[in-house]
């Protein structure tokens, strides 16, 4: 098996005390001081505990949670007792004296690998082992264990007191009844320690205290008997899976709880988040925080062993989702202190006690003061931490004084309650609510500190720019961020981030970006200031927020600063802004009643009543309830496999597969098909579910093994120090973040090397990065007045500011945003439009006579203007003048085309030709700057107008690749009506349209405004053929892999597959119900003629067939027939799969329009058939037949009653193959290839279903329209293959 298989909940119980024989000689020396003893492990009880072997007449297969070949052999040599036994016994009223606690013989028990048995007992013992003449109350203290791969073990130790007696000859045991009378009562200290995989810290304490109920009354013969039933019982209770599914178990007289993890990503949270809160105040929380993320030398100290671990391990919660990476040991015992010696970067705690001795050896420490709450550092020298952000750090504290974290405050309305467990239960949900909300306002915390990263990083090449990171940020965060980007912690962070790691903090950033932001990352410019984050400016420095990081907290800056509310104070502060996920109701599940744990009969009879309830539990869940369904297959599966039923097991996993793949267990299932037998894996194979996931799990393990090596890598930007050749130019570009689309670099590459050979020097590079840089940062420190900012919209950028010039309208500086240029007056700033982009009637350069020189000025003709701007821009006329054009230019097509990206490549254009200018700076500069003015250029070339038709139906065009760097393909559209009742948080009550692009990436824009959302989701890595709205819960998607992906469309997360296609999936089709009762229907086809009929409510096949045919490629429902369209026929089946009819392809008559030929059950070839149908519709209300074909340039229309010949043939002008239709309203749009004025291009011709004519025909795609859908019969979206791969928005009439 592989060595990360998950456990039960108790790895191992280890009990840890003084040796009997120095017990002995403490009491025969009792006069003397009481010494330190050194403690000993005296017991190790470990799984297994029942074997197959151990019970002969008993069926099946029983390890519990056991993974043998992870146990290493631990000696323990007993010491042989000095009195003869049958002496010992009768003195002891049968009952053997301490030095017989364990057997005399050595014996090999089974322990944990990763438990160091050597220091355990210094851990259980941190202050030592110390005799006592007083009997003191229990107490409780908790580990934490990290092996050399950063792996964690956890574990709780109770420290519990007997006192020791003497029998009559004066040796002392522990448990007889004749006492010495000399002397008071000598009492020693026993610890157990119960060890888990998991921090469930909580609930392993509450398992002890229930243990020592147990221990107090019994006898020592019983005592290692009673320890061991003890840890076999946890050692079957199996662990809950992520989600909202908790175990319950009962071991009297508590109930005992397990809280799953929210995610695979995150431990489970048994522990109170709410400590650290109750001893620091939210600056010293920051403060460790802060010394956290720099990975310093941090060392909590407290006089209580018990908070070390709860508070140290609070932290490690509030930092997530990065990860300590560095040695964690939150308890150290005195003889452990060197450790702090280390000179890596650690967390570790110590006793107070000790806090002198730690201070005054090592210096650098950050010291931790819990019990006073306190942070200082044991260097006299010592400055400081540098401050988190300032924007963060406000919206924490404000935060954290909203929480409420008294019990005593939340309980004083209430009665007293009498029973334990309904008791402990209500804290437990307190407990659970307030730490959901500390976990969110930290999770907050964290992504604002770092929610500006991903602007930086570069996923194609694996790049993250750290130096234009920090020159973005505030100077006085500034230092914060240098220390923090060179930590491991970091690292890690920025390493799941270009892998595009979909967790918490990815999830709670995408919720929490502001508009303006979500509109920047929409467009492929470069960053400048808009008008909004220059009117912040204005406001005073210490309401001033980030440039960046101010956007992201929706009205912080504009809100007054709000007294500080006392930690004890009442008052809830609600902030705008603020996220608030909705939480899932928790579900428990009850596990049986404990058997004999050392039975192996009873043990697998517990097995089988744990197995047969959680199928009863299934058996209750509504259609609604598949996510907890998904939990239920989960844990039958994992007891399934511990109980030895490993094809029930592998079948609970395959359902659990298709239901939820978020948790599916990956490693789990690959050593589970591991341990197959091999009569047991030659079943599996006879059932095809389980061979396929088999197969899978094998193809998934290869598929990681060929995973590339820079998946891990992380590069940081540099400037190259060699000549560039054009396709190194490329990366370099695109890893310095200036521009990402392939074809302006290979344009700025080549206005690099006018004059010269094809390669770009190093220095030239560097000139151009630089000034590029500097450029932006000017933008950052323009400083426009409040009168001028009122004329300028909210989201505009100043992007160019000249010099100061003079003007037909004064003396003042140009300014150029993205849709107008303006005069900055001098003197007294004020606002002088010159005119917009789109009223530019002409741009020319004069020169005007000055005294005996003539100097270059710029004129501007406007539409709205009679006069024309005249300005003496001296050198920088010609920069100018070729800017303007091309802003001119895109503008101009942007408006033709209803296409908004035009503009953003025009203004990229020109700022990259400013720099080009700036970067050579010769003669050749503004030659060189042209090759960018590809607008104005093709302006020249073709003409800007497209057709009328096309230009009225046309309200705009979206760009899905945005983001890439070339075009994708857009295979298929789906839109889905918005959903009244919804939030925003919950998945968006808007329209949506979801947008399929080559390589399985599935883009989704918000179709109220058409703007990208920017969680797109990827399913698998294939192409997609298809999209089905099943219902509010399900979107279908069928992939060329033969998988359909189930996407939850609220959640934005695609975890539900269903695999039983062997081949891809082309078609997908919604059976209506005839009432609200019946059950809903869907069906899918695939490539080779599998038709496969779907319960949608349990995901269940309910029948498939397959149809003999060409590529099966589509189907619809029509009238309770199925209609399948194949490459060579068109059928109708029945539904049990019996073809009725079958339409073959059209033949071609002289005059090129087709016949038809219909048969039952077979199809006739003809040397005259053409082509293959690509499309077909079917309408109720004339209940007619149309169909395309791929290569044909006509529609063939049949009546469905008489399929014998098409009744009439629709010519489409200039098309080259019909792809795709749809019907709205009474008209047919159909997305074709073809011609327009001799190139090929897109085209849809929009056909009047009645007259059979064709009313438009539209042009606006560069490349084959093969994506068609309907928004609500208001507007048809079209998408296009890869030369163009854009998609338009038309208006229906």
């Amino acid at each position: 098996m592989a060595d990360n298989i998950p456990s039960g909940f108790v790895e191992a119980c280890v009990v840890v005390g003084a040796a009997g024989d120095k017990l002995k000689q403490l009491l025969q020396a009792r006069d003397k001081d009481l010494p330190l003893l050194d403690p000993e492990v005296l017991q190790v009880h470990a799984p297994p505990f029942v074997s197959k072997e151990s019970s002969s007449d008993s069926p099946g297969h029983a390890p519990a949670f056991s993974r043998i070949q992870k146990r290493r052999s631990f000696m323990k040599k007993k010491r042989d007792r000095v009195t003869t036994p049958s002496r010992e016994l009768a003195k002891g009223d049968g009952e053997p004296p301490a030095t017989t606690v364990v057997a005399s013989t050595t014996e090999d028990v089974s322990v944990p690998k990763d438990i160091d048995l050597i220091a355990l007992p210094q851990l259980c013992f941190p202050e030592g082992l110390k005799i006592s003449e007083e009997c003191k109350e229990d107490s409780y203290h908790f580990l934490v264990f990290t092996d050399v791969f950063g792996n964690r073990t956890h574990g709780v130790v109770v420290q519990y007191h007997r006192h020791i007696q003497a029998s009559q000859d004066g040796h002392g045991h522990q448990n007889g009844h004749w006492t010495s009378p000399k002397g008071p009562r000598l009492y020693t200290t026993y610890a157990i320690c119960v060890i888990s995989k998991y921090p469930y810290y909580n609930a392993l304490r509450d398992c002890l205290s229930c243990l020592l109920i147990q221990l107090r009354t019994c006898r020592m013969v019983d005592f290692e008997e009673r320890v061991k039933e003890f840890t076999a019982k946890l050692a079957l209770v199996p662990i809950p899976p992520p989600g909202q599914l908790h175990v319950v178990f009962s071991l009297r007289p508590l109930q005992i709880f397990l809280p799953s993890r929210e995610d695979k990503e995150r431990p489970a949270v048994d522990l109170d988040l709410h400590l650290p809160f109750l001893c620091f105040r939210p600056q010293q929380l920051l403060e460790i925080i802060t010394s956290i993320l720099m990975e310093q030398r941090v060392v909590f100290v407290s006089s209580d062993w018990a908070r070390l671990t709860l508070v140290a391990e609070c932290f490690m919660r509030f930092i997530h989702p990065l990860h300590w990476q560095h040695p964690f040991v939150p308890i150290l015992s005195h003889q452990m202190l060197d450790f702090l010696m280390a000179p890596t970067s650690y967390l570790m705690g110590c006793h107070a006690q000790h806090i002198e001795e730690v201070a005054a050896e090592t210096d650098d420490l950050i010291l931790i003061h819990i019990d006073e709450g306190i942070v200082s550092s044991s260097s006299a020298d010592h400055h400081g931490l540098p401050e988190t952000p300032w924007a963060a750090r406000e919206c924490f504290t404000r935060r954290v004084e909203g929480l409420q974290i008294h019990y005593d405050l939340e309980v004083c309305r209430l009665g007293a309650g009498t029973d334990v467990n309904d008791l402990r239960a209500q804290r437990r949900q307190w407990q659970h609510t307030l730490n959901t909300e500390i976990q969110r306002i930290t999770l907050e915390l964290i992504v604002n500190i770092f929610r500006d990263v991903h602007d930086h990083l570069n996923y194609e090449h694996r790049v993250f720019n750290s130096e234009e990171f920090l020159k973005c940020r505030e100077p006085a965060d500034q230092m914060f961020y240098k220390k923090v980007l060179d930590t491991h912690i970091f690292h890690s962070f920025l390493r799941d981030r270009l892998n595009k790691k979909m967790d918490s903090f990815s999830r709670m950033e995408l919720k929490t970006r502001s508009d303006i932001h979500k509109l920047r990352t929409m467009m492929d410019v470069p960053r400048r200031p808009n008008m909004q984050e220059m009117a912040r400016k204005c406001t005073t420095p210490e309401n001033r927020l980030s440039r960046k990081l101010g956007m992201s907290l929706p009205n912080l800056a504009e809100r007054a600063p709000m007294d500080s509310v006392r930690k004890t104070s009442l008052k809830k502060v609600t902030l705008n802004g603020e996220v608030k996920a909705p939480q899932k109701p928790i579900k428990t599940f009850r596990l049986p009643e404990f058997p004999p744990p050392l039975s192996y009969v009873y043990v697998q009879n517990y097995y089988s009543d744990m197995i047969s309830q959680l199928g009863k539990a299934m058996s209750c869940l509504g259609p609604e309830d598949s996510s907890l369904l998904a939990r239920y297959h989960y844990m039958r599966g994992f007891v399934s496999y511990v109980a030895g039923k490993r094809l029930d097991a592998l079948g609970d996993f395959q359902n659990l597969h298709k239901t939820d793949t978020d948790i599916f267990p990956v490693e789990l299932v690959r050593a589970l098909v591991d341990s197959l037998a091999a009569d047991e894996r030659s079943q599996a194979e006879r059932r095809p579910e389980l061979a396929r996931l088999i197969s899978r799990s094998k193809r998934d393990h290869e598929g990681e093994r060929a995973r590339p090596d820079n998946f891990a890598t992380i590069k940081k930007f540099q400037l190259p120090r060699t000549h560039l050749q054009r396709d190194d130019f490329v990366r370099r570009i695109q890893e310095s973040g200036i521009v990402k689309d392939l074809n302006t670099i290979h344009r700025l590459f080549d206005a690099l090397t006018v004059g010269q050979q094809k390669q770009v020097d190093p220095e030239v590079f560097r000139f151009f990065y630089t000034i590029w840089k500097e450029t932006e940062a000017e933008a950052q420190d323009v400083d426009l007045p409040t009168a001028v900012l009122e004329h300028l919209e909210t989201n505009e950028c100043v992007y160019k500011l000249s010099s100061s010039v003079k003007t037909s309208h004064g003396v003042g500086k140009i300014a150029m945003t993205q849709r107008r240029l303006f005069l900055l007056t001098d003197g007294r700033p004020g606002y002088v439009e010159i005119t917009k982009f789109r009223d530019i009637e002409e741009v020319r350069i004069s020169s005007a006579p000055f005294l005996l020189l003539r100097i270059p000025s710029l004129k501007i003709k406007s539409s709205l203007r009679k006069e024309t701007f005249e300005a003496n821009l001296k050198s920088e006329c010609d920069l100018w003048a070729i800017m303007i054009k091309e802003m001119w230019a895109g503008r101009k097509m942007a408006d033709e085309h209803k296409d908004p990206q035009y503009m953003q490549q025009a203004l990229t254009n020109a700022l990259l030709m400013d720099a080009v200018v700036g970067c050579l700076q010769s003669q050749k500069a503004i030659y060189a700057a042209s090759k960018l003015a590809y607008f104005d250029k093709m302006k020249l070339e073709v003409p800007m107008m497209v057709p009328k038709t096309t230009a009225e139906t046309l309200k705009h065009k979206i760009n899905p690749s945005l983001d890439q760097t070339s075009p994708h393909a857009v295979d298929v559209l789906l839109y889905t009506p918005g959903q009244l009742g919804v939030s925003g948080m919950d998945g968006g009550g808007n329209p949506k349209l979801w947008c399929a692009l080559s390589d399985g990436k599935v883009v989704v824009f918000d179709a109220a405004s058409w703007s990208m959302q920017q969680n797109s989701v990827q399913v698998g890595s294939s192409q997609l053929n298809c999209m089905l709205g099943v219902n509010q819960q399900q979107l279908w998607i069928g992939s060329q892999d033969s998988v359909i992906y189930i996407i939850n469309p609220r959640s934005m997360s695609c975890n539900k597959q269903l695999t039983e296609h062997r081949s891809e999936v082309t078609g997908l089709a919604l059976e209506e119900r005839a009432d609200k009762y019946s059950q809903l229907v869907a069906y899918s086809c695939s490539a080779e003629g599998t038709v496969i009929v779907w319960d949608v409510s349990t995901l269940q096949v309910r029948k498939h067939f397959r149809l003999s045919c060409d590529r099966l490629q589509s189907l619809q429902v029509h009238n309770g027939w199925l209609w399948c369209c194949a490459c060579d026929s068109i059928l109708e089946v029945r539904r049990n799969g019996a073809v009725q009819r079958r339409v073959s392809l059209p033949q071609q008559n002289p005059r090129g329009s087709p016949s038809s030929t219909i048969s039952h059950g077979s199809s006739l070839s003809s040397s005259l058939s053409r082509g293959s149908f690509s499309c077909f519709l079917l309408f109720d209300e004339t209940e007619q037949l149309w169909s395309g074909c791929a290569d044909a340039d006509e529609l063939c229309v049949w009546h469905c009653r008489d399929l014998t010949k098409p009744f009439h043939r629709i010519q489409l002008q200039d098309c080259a193959g019909v792809l795709c239709m749809i019907k709205v309203k009474n008209q047919i749009w159909v997305g074709c290839r073809g011609r327009s004025m001799g190139q090929a291009r897109g085209k849809i011709y929009v056909v009047d279903t009645e007259r059979h004519l064709v009313e438009k025909e539209l042009v606006a795609h560069s490349d084959r329209v093969q994506a068609l859908c309907s928004a609500e019969d208001r507007y048809v979206l079209s998408g296009a293959a890869r030369e163009d791969g854009k998609i338009a928005i038309w208006k229906v009439e």
